[in-house]
């Protein structure tokens, strides 16, 4: 099974007016859609069809996750995580200027939304957009009403490692973890951090723990091959060239073995 890095997806909406009085400026903190009472059959509805569409893209078939985002904004053009969805979808299709289209609208609709905060905080980075990517990341982990802070310190992890800033992306992964111990491609990204400082052994802990909770992958192995080869322990790394070859002979990973490329 091959890791997959997947922004959260929960369904959330705008919370009602109610309250202390925003500071112009100030970051508006909302709850999530769950923890709301639903206050009409339209929104019931909407919500229903973005549940069902948020589990069919979890499984891949998009085509049918967008019918459902869409339905769910014909019973209610209000609700927020419909859009959200829709931007999910059109990210994953390549699609980039309407995925940022229906990902803005969601934000106008809940501006203080962290679960689309954090998917449009991604979006946003893996679009080379980094500071704005990570501006709404941090809202999103700042957030005390987001139930998964985990998932935007990981996001943040990544971007960070778009702008090859290891210091700060180490900081957010670690973060992730201290939150959420399971989130298994904070190990994976640790171990490669790990590996360029020349802190092998550490790169080898954080590996041991990854494929604790996760089958390897191409590579997660060729990882552990390089970290072993760095250490010396010809052993170990024989034994994981057998599984890379077994597993994944035609895996550009195995062919950087065979060329004999480590670095």
């Amino acid at each position: 099974m091959r890791l997959v890095w997947i922004s959260g997806l929960a369904s959330l909406l705008l919370v009602a007016c109610a309250g202390p009085q925003v500071p112009p400026g100030a970051v508006r903190m909302e709850r999530p859609a769950s923890e709301l009472p639903v206050t009409s059959d339209a929104r019931r509805k909407a919500k229903t069809h973005v549940e069902l569409g948020q589990a069919y893209f979890q499984v891949g078939r998009f085509g049918v996750a967008l019918d459902e985002a869409r339905s769910a904004v014909r019973h209610d053009a209000s609700y927020a995580p419909a859009y959200q969805l829709m931007g999910q979808v059109h990210m994953y299709l390549e699609e980039n200027v309407v995925a940022d289209a229906n990902f803005s609208h969601a934000l106008s609709l809940a501006p203080g939304d962290p679960e689309i905060l954090n998917s449009y905080g991604w979006f946003l980075c893996a679009q080379g957009r980094e500071k704005d990517g990570l501006e709404k990341l941090g809202q999103a982990m700042r957030n005390p009403y987001y139930q998964t802070p985990a998932r935007a310190h990981a996001n943040a992890g990544l971007c960070q490692l778009r702008l090859q800033n290891d210091v700060a992306a180490e900081q957010q992964f670690r973060k992730s973890l201290d939150l959420d111990p399971t989130n298994l491609p904070a190990y994976y990204h640790l171990a490669g951090i790990s590996y360029r400082r020349g802190a092998f052994e550490g790169a080898r802990l954080y590996l041991a723990e990854l494929h604790k909770g996760v089958e390897p992958t191409a590579e997660s192995l060729w990882l552990a091959i390089r970290v072993e080869r760095r250490l010396g322990d010809r052993a170990s790394e024989a034994s994981l060239v057998g599984q890379l070859r077994r597993r994944f002979p035609t895996s550009p990973e195995y062919q950087a073995f065979q060329q004999g490329q480590y670095q």
